[in-house]
């Protein structure tokens, strides 16, 4: 069942509900659903997997398990935890850095970029799909909004 048909089906009232609670509970809900479809996909590995292939990729330079963890908004023990995972899978290998013997720096490996090359195509057409009618304004609105929640939880904390 989609998020639409949970909020036209009659069986949750959502009459009543604040309009921040109510987005929160959409962001959460959304979460759940594209995680499992995303996983669904890319059966190789898991979407929360996929991600921090994509966070790590995006770095200016490898990044150390703590630097990941921020990027990611996760905590160090569950980050480390799909990294091993990932190192399993040989898609991600530790070296250490050279200036700092005490951190390991974050490699993306051959297997990886070959997974990425292979499953591009898929993923830009998934997106395509779900942003397919959404003016690019809205996107840009939404990306703020949520910047602007995100800020205001650290303060709240």
């Amino acid at each position: 069942m989609n998020l639409e048909d949970v909020i036209k089906n009659g069986k949750v009232d959502f009459s009543g509900i604040p309009a921040n609670y109510y987005l929160i509970g959409l962001l959460s809900a959304f979460e759940n659903r594209f995680q499992a479809m995303a996983d669904s996909t890319m059966q190789e590995i898991s979407w929360k997997q996929f991600f921090a292939i994509i966070c790590i990729n995006m770095c200016t330079e490898p990044p150390t398990l703590k630097e990941l963890s921020d990027i990611l908004g996760s905590s160090h023990q569950n980050v480390k935890q799909i990294l091993l995972k990932l190192e399993k899978k040989e898609f991600i290998k530790f070296e250490q850095d050279d200036t700092d013997k005490r951190k390991q720096r974050i490699i993306l490996t051959d297997t990886c970029r070959d997974f990425c090359n292979k499953n591009d195509s898929m993923s830009q057409g998934v997106m395509m799909k779900m942003f397919e009618g959404i003016p690019e304004k809205d996107i840009n609105t939404t990306i703020q909004t949520i910047i602007a929640i995100e800020k205001n939880l650290r303060g709240a904390i």
